[in-house]
């Protein structure tokens, strides 16, 4: 049910940010009045637009006093949320940010909107999840469910929207998540359609990508693709960085960011605004080669210069413009040397756009899945999956940080780099418990208790009966604080109330145990309270090494046996200098 509210209220958002662009673009850039984002394929700006631009980064910066999250594209400031603040975003970032971006891009920023409503659904899951009682878990997936209705809300791409949530925000991957996603991300999508119509955001050209002659010229698209993903993330950096040793007070940052924005946009206007029609265009092939190499250098430099210096706006659109240039130039290319392979520039330019976003970002199958749904062909997915996967490798390899990550690790905040199954959770007590127990019978004295102790060292011991249940447990503090009870039943000392774990119960149900109870070790019983073993938390961190035997290469065919025993004594802990497995550094309390 609140995932279903989300994805209206992202579908509401998206119109919302979208027409109050569209009224703030046509007043002050066109001097009109519209509700639409107005095109800017035949605007001539004057000197006025460095005034209007530098207003508007005064707006950005007197709202960014109010709000610091708004600064930037938002979404790694939601990743942080998540990360570090249980997916808490304060209310002020719902209102700031659709604010401050309707007029950054207003006022002629070269952003896209959809980066900004993202952010503003996913703060709006944050509310929802801090107004309802959930745990830190569900709303997480609330603010990921409203992220995601932006996202589909914008671009009718529901598909891609729930893939984005995925790899930037969720960071697992399970029912519990995936539903709400698609709810809300479906909705939102209806909400498009009701809104913008049914077909897709930008116009697809025609095209062919059959044949397997073709491959190899999208393999070397993948890695220019992914050199041009290594230049944008790197001069973004580079200008973050400039603006950071300025000796003016960042509030001043985003007013210096529009003046050079917009002394470039009085040379390109193109370069200003959203950018949606100057896109469709591209993939159309209706821009000369000159102008779109162009447009290619000014876009990329103003968006540089327009979120290095903290304004806000969204980075979707800025990349996919500058990557479907060079896509379209690229495939330009290709023709000039192999005019028989008759490739479509627009066609090439729309691999680009996914090969370098996917590149730059980290979020390869969002990329992937974000063209194929915008194309509607599946002829697509062979030269997109090539382009997209190369590029990505191209971009790991010469990039420690993601356009999305590269903030949060200044910071000092590790964004999780992929999906891994938890060995706590899907390996049994039983499989690695230490099977033989040092256990002590209910009627032994203190005194031979305390020589098992000098003996082996333990700092506890289970205490059981004929029958071999366990009755209690009895820690070294309480052998040691009676020395002169020598003849005394050990069960005198021993607490009954014991904090135990069955062998079927998971390592992670374990670890939980011993957190919560303070303790560092688990005697394992079965049903009827018989002790067939002891988990501690050595035994724990032995199962969780065992798992990395796996990443490790192998000499081929077959492991050899060597590997093969040292996998068997992870699963098992190396017991050879321990004849019980007790942990010496911690006691079970007494009740």
């Amino acid at each position: 049910m609140l995932a279903a509210l989300l994805g209206l209220a992202g579908g509401g958002a998206a119109w919302l940010l979208l027409h109050l662009i569209g009224v703030i673009s046509n007043l002050a850039l066109l001097h009109q009045w519209g509700w639409t984002i107005p095109s800017l394929r035949h605007f001539h700006p004057d000197a006025s637009l460095v005034f209007v631009a530098m207003a508007g980064g005064l707006v950005v910066s007197l709202l960014a006093k109010w709000s610091p999250v708004i600064r930037g594209h938002g979404i790694p400031e939601a990743m942080e949320a998540i990360l570090e603040k249980q997916s808490r975003i304060s209310p002020r970032a719902a209102i700031a940010k659709p604010v401050s971006a309707a007029v950054a891009i207003g006022t002629g920023g070269p952003f896209g909107a959809e980066g900004p409503i993202i952010v503003t659904g996913g703060a709006l899951g944050s509310l929802v999840g801090q107004f309802v009682k959930v745990s830190p878990s569900e709303r997480k997936i609330l603010l990921a469910s409203g992220a995601a209705a932006g996202m589909a809300a914008t671009f009718g791409t529901p598909l891609a929207a729930v893939v984005l949530a995925i790899e930037l925000l969720l960071f697992e991957f399970s029912t519990r998540a995936l539903v709400p996603l698609v709810v809300s991300s479906s909705l939102a999508a209806g909400v498009h359609a009701a809104i913008f119509g049914t077909g897709p955001l930008f116009s697809v050209p025609h095209h062919s990508y059959s044949g397997i002659e073709l491959l190899p010229v999208f393999l070397v698209l993948g890695i220019a693709c992914g050199l041009l993903a290594v230049v944008v993330c790197k001069g973004l950096y580079a200008i973050e960085g400039g603006f950071r040793r300025l000796p003016i007070g960042e509030f001043w940052h985003p007013i210096l960011g529009a003046l050079g924005f917009a002394l470039i946009g009085l040379a390109v206007p193109r370069a200003l605004g959203v950018g949606y029609d100057a896109i469709n265009d591209v993939l159309s092939d209706r821009i000369a080669l000159g102008a779109l190499a162009l447009l290619l250098v000014a876009k990329l430099v103003a968006w540089w210069i327009a979120l290095g210096s903290g304004t806000s706006g969204g980075t979707l659109a800025p990349i996919l413009l500058v990557s479907g240039a060079f896509g379209g130039l690229f495939g330009a290319a290709v023709n000039q040397i192999a005019p028989g392979l008759h490739l479509s520039p627009g066609a090439v330019a729309l691999v680009a756009m996914a090969a370098t976003f996917g590149a730059a970002t980290r979020a390869t199958f969002t990329g992937i899945v974000f063209a194929f749904e915008l194309t509607r062909d599946y002829n697509a997915i062979l030269p997109l999956m090539l382009a997209t996967v190369v590029a990505d490798l191209v971009s790991a390899a010469l990039l420690d940080h993601g356009l999305m990550t590269e903030k949060l690790a200044r910071r000092g905040v590790e964004v999780p780099a992929g999906y891994q199954p938890d060995v706590l959770g899907s390996t049994r007590v039983g499989e690695a418990m230490t099977r033989t127990v040092e256990a002590l019978p209910a009627d032994a004295t203190a005194a031979s208790a305390r020589e098992r102790l000098k003996e082996t060292g333990h700092s506890a011991y289970p205490i059981v009966d004929a029958a071999g249940r366990c009755t209690g447990i009895v820690t070294r503090g309480d052998l040691l604080a009676h020395p002169e009870r020598a003849a005394t039943p050990v069960g005198a000392f021993a607490s009954t109330d014991v904090v135990s774990v069955t062998p079927d119960a998971s390592l992670l149900d374990a670890l939980e145990r011993m957190v919560d109870e303070g303790i560092d070790h688990l005697p394992v019983v079965e049903r009827d309270n018989r002790l067939v073993g002891i988990c501690t938390r050595t035994d724990i961190l032995q199962a969780r090494s065992s798992h990395l035997v796996h990443e490790r290469a192998q000499p081929g065919w077959r492991m050899t046996r060597a590997i093969k025993s040292a996998t068997a004594r992870g699963r098992r802990g190396d017991r050879g200098d321990r004849l019980t497995g007790h942990s010496r550094d911690g006691d079970q309390p007494e009740p």
